[in-house]
């Protein structure tokens, strides 16, 4: 277990290392080819998008990783089990996104032009689910292999999409091209897709029993997934109605609807992106960490979970402090290397420091699913969410434009990963030794 542990993660961080660099390059492309007006409104319905995501998917990848990789389960059946409940929901989903798409962007987001980009969002939904639950499976079984070739060939896709579609509907207008980047999800997921399929058993057999949907299971997979759904939901909420807050409450002291929108597409088109951008270390430690602490949770071996624990924090505090440092040395270097514009500079310099603890949190999430502390992951989540609106809400009335904003993803930071880790450390205390 050690062993694939370590293979694992290796994987992961090589696999994880490529597609951000193939990632970087389509946010190059991207903010080069839509300009920051495009930028702009693609971080506007952003929040709309993660909040849609977060219900289709029902933290279900995370249900169907933790049960495979307790070897307890016909694998197969957990798949067919989980695909009812995806369709229903996407469904669901789609159908009301779709009715309320006019709503949500002249009522909400105050941007006629999210109209169409919103429809778009629906109709990527199924299609993110599917690779989503197929990518799972296999993060369960330890085979990190198809998820790494998978998500390259998918960035590859977007590359040569966004090359090759995006500037042409530019030519048409710039709603066209946000809806194109919004769309090509649907023909990257799908070659993600059939990448995934062709990593599954050759003489891969199925039964009646492997495909009818067992109850046991789907008890089973509701069990994890609706406590993390809750708190997923619960900050997508909060992130949807976010740019909404703050067009209200800055609006109301006197800043205008273009310098908001623009503040606001800076900080989330270009600082937040380049910041988290090595967090694909963190990432690939996690996701290799969680089906690793399961399998000992199971066995009930502590004193392994304790030393995965301590590798893993270590590992993504030393990434995170060298990410910090040299960000921080020259941020208008990398603004200007990655995005061509030096807007984002004096935001960047805020929110390093804290973006330490930032780099150590997906490992502590890790820990905590796979010691079945799924609840109080939530409350962790929900409680951060709560102090980052309050302080949003709070220092916006201050007049100091969109930094009521970089001091509410501090405080969200801050306190969600120290409350993990307290709640990791009380978990231990109970454990015997």
């Amino acid at each position: 277990m050690k062993e694939k542990f370590i293979v694992s993660t290796i994987i992961l961080i090589i696999g994880g290392f490529i597609t951000k660099i193939l990632g970087l390059f389509i946010k190059i492309i991207m903010t080069r080819t839509i300009g920051i007006e495009g930028v702009s409104l693609y971080m506007l319905i952003l929040p709309t998008f993660s909040l849609a995501m977060t219900i289709t998917q029902m933290s279900l990848p995370i249900s169907i990783s933790k049960l495979v990789s307790e070897d307890h389960y016909n694998n197969k059946n957990i798949l067919f089990s989980t695909l009812p409940i995806s369709i229903i929901i996407n469904l669901i989903v789609i159908v009301i996104l779709i009715i309320s798409s006019k709503y949500l962007a002249i009522n909400l987001l105050h941007e006629q032009r999210c109209i169409y980009p919103i429809i778009a969002i629906s109709l990527t939904l199924p299609f993110i689910s599917m690779s989503s639950i197929v990518r799972s499976y296999f993060f369960g079984k330890q085979q990190m292999l198809p998820h790494v070739i998978s998500n390259i060939v998918e960035q590859i896709v977007r590359i040569v999409l966004i090359i090759t579609v995006i500037p042409k509907l530019m030519n048409n207008n710039i709603i066209s091209a946000v809806c194109g980047v919004i769309l090509i999800n649907i023909i990257s997921e799908t070659i993600s897709f059939l990448v995934l399929f062709l990593f599954l058993p050759n003489k891969l057999h199925l039964t009646k029993k492997d495909i009818w949907p067992n109850k046991t299971y789907i008890k089973n997979i509701l069990n994890i997934s609706i406590p993390n759904t809750s708190g997923h939901i619960f900050s997508s909420i909060f992130y949807f109605f976010e740019p909404i807050i703050l067009l209200f409450i800055l609006r109301k002291v006197g800043y205008s609807q273009n310098y908001i929108t623009t503040e606001y597409g800076i900080i989330e088109g270009y600082v937040l992106p380049l910041i988290m951008l090595p967090n694909f270390f963190s990432i690939a430690i996690s996701n290799s960490l969680l089906p690793t602490i399961s399998k000992y949770y199971a066995l009930g071996d502590i004193k392994a979970i304790k030393r995965k624990m301590k590798q893993a924090m270590s590992i993504s505090l030393i990434i995170g402090l060298a990410v910090v440092i040299t960000l921080g040395l020259a941020p208008q270097f990398f603004l200007k290397l990655i995005y061509n514009t030096s807007y984002g500079r004096n935001y960047l310099l805020f929110l390093l420091p804290i973006f330490i603890l930032y780099y150590i949190h997906p490992p502590l999430i890790a820990i905590l699913q796979g010691i079945d502390r799924s609840k109080q992951l939530m409350v962790n989540e929900v409680m951060s969410i709560i102090l980052k609106t309050l302080s949003i809400l709070f220092f916006s009335f201050f007049q100091i434009g969109l930094y009521g904003l970089i001091i509410g993803i501090m405080v969200n930071i801050s306190t969600n990963t120290i409350l993990d880790y307290l709640t990791i450390k009380k978990v231990f205390t109970t454990f015997p030794q």
